[in-house]
């Protein structure tokens, strides 16, 4: 007697053939033209349905799903490649963290000229001296990982307007908050602001860094 063995397709592949089967009906959202399934792609974590040709034009000026955002690789901003992110400690506390010392962040962007992937290319920028706190805690010492690796994929700053001067064509922060003073509370930039490390930790997150 002959046994056969059948390999048994992971629930993966079954979920993503069934994803696949339910797309003949559809069109790409990119395109509007009917998906057909032998040139239809379904995202892995989103399960949203894209012409293959579509998607790869998409993920190549950004890495997420064009429907709902979700992160798909590693994001690079459009910081100024120019530029330091040092950091240092001393042993004073922020309010609301009495027990631990000062992580002190300094970040240096030097003036420039704009790239092409700036708003105004060719026309000079200028550039930004900042300094930020967090706690020399535990989760103080994550959130600094988590801010070296933004630095690095170049997604802390950006060129643009100034929300505090309204100049055009300067280095700004680019949606990933620090607090820059060392006391004050929220409205200060500075602490107590017992929810800071959480909601930053958020918005790293919305970037792929978490």
């Amino acid at each position: 007697m002959t046994l056969l063995f059948y390999e048994t397709p992971s629930k993966q592949n079954v979920e993503q053939q069934k994803s696949i089967d339910q797309a003949k009906d559809e069109a790409c959202p990119i395109c509007l033209e009917p998906l057909k399934t032998s040139e239809c792609t379904v995202l892995p974590k989103c399960k949203h349905r894209f012409c293959k040709d579509c998607l790869k034009r998409a993920f190549q000026l950004k890495p997420t799903c064009p429907i709902c955002g979700e992160i798909y690789g590693s994001l690079t901003g459009t910081q100024p490649k120019e530029g330091s992110m040092t950091v240092s400690r001393d042993s004073s506390f922020l309010p609301g963290y009495a027990k631990y010392g000062t992580i002190v962040i300094s970040y240096h962007i030097p003036s420039g000229r704009q790239g092409d992937e700036h708003p105004n290319p060719g026309m000079p920028y200028q550039g930004a001296s900042r300094i930020a706190y967090l706690p020399d805690s535990t989760e103080g010492k994550k959130v600094l990982k988590l801010l070296q690796r933004a630095f690095d994929q170049r997604l802390t700053f950006t060129i643009g307007r100034s929300s505090t001067t309204g100049q055009n064509n300067v280095v700004t922060w680019n949606d990933i908050h620090h607090k820059t003073s060392r006391d004050g509370g929220p409205t200060c930039y500075g602490y107590p602001d017992p929810d800071y490390l959480k909601r930053v930790q958020d918005e790293l997150k919305a970037k792929g860094i978490d």
